[in-house]
């Protein structure tokens, strides 16, 4: 029921008394007026429906309810400008930036400032999640600049999808503390994909999400009654009815219609009204529009080619005319209720825009759509202004069509928009680029996939590679990222392979010995290779001596402290050739998570190094960082995947299981997402049935591996902790005792021949003794001495410990007892939590110690280790089992 010119002011809005009472109720709860003793609480509204069932009224009604005691700004997004990044967003917040943005968005200034159009870009790449949490703490510094805060999005089916990211996360935050009323209005029936799940987290925490019906009859009459006056009679109020279904809009133009024609509002007149209701939509409103001339009809078509905040001047630019005409065509275009406004101008309603641009013949569109690029690139806009109407010009091989598009990926990619940047690159392709600039483009359209589509990104930079075109540091970067996104689609020998290729033909210098290392890389992170000991020895040679002085140099120490770890060297030896790595402790420029030098693996690896020599809090400390950095670039696919994956996997090995839990569930999500039956699934599925396993929840664990499928074949990347040994835990754990042995003694033949012999890492030994100690005692006990050899010369105190674990619950009596106390000793002195519980445990009942038995159980309580507590709490005061 949107106001039109000519039309009383005061027309009613009907049947909509439960969702104007809840907007009442929440500018009360904005203004603390609620409830006595709160304080201002801020919240969701969301009014939903078809097209024209008056939600831009409500809209306006919120607004009037509002004006008087808070600050009211809104945004409506349009139909040909939702490719736009943040588009919906500049409209909401730049009226408050016009003074000093940089003292309201503070140390989110260069983050968000771009997006909002109000700072210069101060990098190639803008931090997605950055500018959502700079757009929030904007809102909040508004609030507490303005007072309560009441942020109004129309059409919201037509935002721009960075703006509705936005939104769904900021939706979430207001309530207490935080004034801020956010309403959001939007048509159903159209929205699918990304836009239509962000519209719904939209809604998920709203106050009052509602879906608008169509008026009933007696809606219907009472507003007939208010255009037309007494004499509509009952017989033609329903003919109304009938003619309109109930849409608001429709009926309000209809009865404008009905009473500039005179037309008698009577029951004789009902037949006439299907006539009139046909000008109002569609192709009737569009033979309405012709009665208005040639040079109206040419405005008309700009406009609705421009979309919303039409300014007059780019209008009548596009249009092709002078300044006196556009105003004239304006006038008669507002005298007929197609648009409101002066400048800029607006649609009457989406509708009649959409028929308008509807009915424009295809070329003149197309054309319409160029000229609106070309206007708005002269006009100061740039590319990424253009960029939305570069999207809609038919390909026609025009270079400088080509580079445009280009600089407006740019443009999107430095405002943290990398969804818009491949549209424009996608469209670049079509043109299509010449051929010498193909290559690039590939490139460039691989860059901003980042890792959220492997195969994609795996397609776009081999046809890159396999074209002319990229030279120097563009080809060596196309090189390995396609390495770094075929080993995440599993495909890692290819990665090792295209790594190891591109160095045979590079010259001698820094780019050859960054794909060195990079094959050094690639290589050690496969499952299996030819010989692995001949490939750890040459990075022995290659590592030995360095410092760390570069970044290459700081790669091939981090890559050496893994290395080193896997094949069970000294663990002090370990940890000082990664500290090698991190000068000043932390991670140096170029090898950080977000940076595009290295891949995030090169810390993924450093941080495992730490982890698996007990040295956690480095550990952790690096895959925190690893969260926050991925959190705030909106890195959400693999990369995200993995760091739940890691940061789980530390939570693992200090032994806080349903925190690690935790995690890993999110990562298991997250690589969903991705794709199914990736090595980041598999990484994050074998830690959580590990994790599962040790809190004792084998059916659980059971489910999982059912699931997803955790069985031979395994990825050809290597997972960790090993998957062969975690599947091989597993059916132990089941009671399929024959199974384990086949699958622990294939994992042992793998990793032996590999010369990887760190019990932590691949703990077959161990529980290969376990299942045979029953049969084959004398081999278990064997497995069991070789083990603590090999953890001897590893030398942590939860390698030691765990095996001493092992060598105890194989023995009997006395020499059972002493074990056990030893493997207490050395587990003290280790940080994970869940194996010094076990250890008390064991030891408590083999010796009688209930002092060990109560401290096993309180370990086992904080660890989530809930097998552990069942065992420690069936165990009497005295240490004896319960009968």
């Amino acid at each position: 029921m949107d106001l039109r010119p000519g039309l009383p002011h005061d027309l009613p809005l009907l049947e909509r008394e439960s969702e104007l009472a809840a907007a009442t109720q929440a500018v009360r709860a904005l203004c603390g007026d609620a409830s006595p003793g709160t304080g201002p609480t801020g919240g969701v509204l969301v009014y939903r429906g078809a097209a024209g069932l008056g939600k831009t009224a409500l809209l306006a009604r919120v607004r009037e309810i509002a004006a008087d005691r808070c600050v009211v700004w809104s945004a409506r997004g349009g139909e040909t400008l939702s490719s736009v990044p943040f588009h919906v967003a500049r409209q909401l917040l730049q009226p408050a930036l016009t003074a000093g943005p940089g003292e309201l968005l503070g140390d989110w200034y260069p983050i968000a400032g771009p997006a909002l159009g109000v700072a210069p870009p101060g990098a190639p790449y803008g931090d997605p999640q950055g500018v959502r949490e700079g757009l929030d703490v904007l809102a909040a510094e508004l609030a507490d600049a303005y007072g309560p805060l009441v942020l109004l999005v129309d059409d919201a089916q037509w935002a721009d999808l960075e703006t509705l990211s936005w939104l769904a996360s900021f939706a979430h935050r207001p309530g207490p503390g935080l004034p801020v009323l956010l309403v959001v209005a939007y048509r159903t029936g159209g929205e699918t994909g990304v836009a239509a799940d962000l519209l719904e987290s939209i809604g998920q925490g709203a106050r009052l999400r509602t879906t608008l019906g169509a008026l009933t009859t007696d809606a219907t009459g009472q507003l007939a009654r208010t255009v037309l006056g007494p004499r509509a009679d009952p017989e033609f109020c329903r003919e109304v009815w009938g003619v309109t279904s109930g849409n608001a809009y429709e009926t309000v133009e209809l009865l404008a219609r009905v009473r500039d024609s005179s037309l008698d509002p009577v029951g004789g007149s009902a037949a006439a009204l299907h006539d009139l209701a046909a000008s109002t939509r569609g192709t009737g409103l569009v033979r309405r529009l012709a009665e208005l001339g040639t040079a109206t009809i040419q405005f008309a078509r700009a406009a609705a080619v421009l979309g919303t905040g039409i300014p007059l001047g780019t209008a009548r630019t596009l249009a092709g005319m002078g300044r006196a005409e556009a105003e004239e065509c304006a006038e008669r275009l507002r005298t007929a209720r197609i648009l409101v406004g002066t400048d800029p101008l607006e649609f009457v309603h989406p509708l009649i825009a959409s028929a308008v641009y509807d009915s424009i013949p295809p070329a003149t569109r197309t054309a319409l759509h160029g000229r609106a690029a070309w206007t708005l690139a002269r006009g100061g806009g740039g590319a990424a202004a253009a960029a939305p109407h570069l999207l809609e010009v038919h390909p026609d091989g025009d270079p400088e069509l080509v580079k445009q598009l280009r600089e407006a990926a740019a443009g999107h990619l430095a405002v943290g928009a990398p969804a818009a940047a491949r549209r424009c690159l996608e469209r670049a392709l079509e043109e299509p680029p010449p051929p010498a600039e193909r290559a690039e483009v590939l490139y460039e359209l691989g860059c901003a996939w980042l890792l959220t589509a492997p195969a994609t990104t795996v397609s776009h930079l081999r046809d890159a590679l396999d074209l002319p075109g990229l030279a120097g540091v563009h080809r060596v970067d196309a090189v390995l990222r396609l390495a770094q996104a075929l080993a995440h689609n599993d495909q890692s020998a290819e990665a090792a392979r295209v790594v190891a290729a591109e160095a045979e033909v590079c010259l001698p210098g820094p780019f050859k010995e960054r794909l060195t290392a990079a094959r050094f890389l690639w290589e050690g992170v496969r499952d299996a290779e030819a010989d692995g000991v001949r490939r750890s020895r040459r990075l022995v040679e290659a590592a030995d001596g360095l410092t760390g002085a570069d970044g290459t140099e700081r790669v091939l120490l981090a890559l050496r402290a893994f290395d080193g770890a896997l094949r069970g060297e000294s663990a002090a030896r370990v940890v000082a050739t990664a500290e090698r790595a991190l000068p000043d402790g932390r991670l140096a420029p170029g090898m950080r998570w977000t940076d595009t030098e290295w891949s995030f693996e090169v810390p993924g690896v450093l941080g495992l190094a730490y982890a698996v020599t007990d040295r956690l809090d480095r550990a952790e400390a690096l895959f925190t960082e690893a969260l926050h950095a991925f959190d705030r670039s909106g890195w959400s696919g693999g990369h995200l995947a993995f760091a739940h994956a890691m940061t789980g996997y530390v939570h693992r090995r200090r032994g806080r299981l349903a925190e690690a839990e935790a995690y890993l569930w999110e990562a298991v999500r997250l690589a969903e997402g991705v794709g199914p039956g990736l090595p980041v699934q598999w990484q994050a599925v074998s830690a959580l049935i590990d994790t599962l396993l040790a809190r004792g929840h084998v059916e659980r664990a059971a489910d999982c591996a059912d699931r997803y499928g955790f069985a031979r074949p395994y990825p050809s990347t290597m997972i960790l902790p090993d998957a062969a040994c975690v599947r091989g835990r597993l059916l132990l754990a089941l009671g399929r005792t024959g199974d384990a042995v086949t699958e622990l003694t294939a994992a042992g033949r793998a990793l032996t021949a590999r010369g990887r012999h760190n019990v932590v890492t691949g703990p077959w030994a161990l529980d290969l003794a376990e299942a045979l100690a029953g049969t084959e005692p004398r081999r278990a006990a064997a497995l069991a001495a070789r083990a603590l050899r090999e953890a001897e010369r590893f030398g942590t105190r939860t390698a030691v410990g765990s095996v001493l674990l092992c060598q105890a619950l194989l023995g009997e009596g006395a020499a059972r007892a002493v074990l056990l106390q030893r493997a207490v000793a050395h587990l003290e002195g280790s940080p994970c939590a869940d194996l010094r519980a076990r250890a008390h445990i064991e030891y408590g009942i083999a010796s009688g110690s209930a002092a060990d038995v109560d401290a096993g159980v309180e370990l086992a309580e904080l660890c989530g280790a809930d097998g552990l507590l069942a065992r420690g709490a069936g165990t009497a005061a005295s240490g004896r089992p319960r009968s």
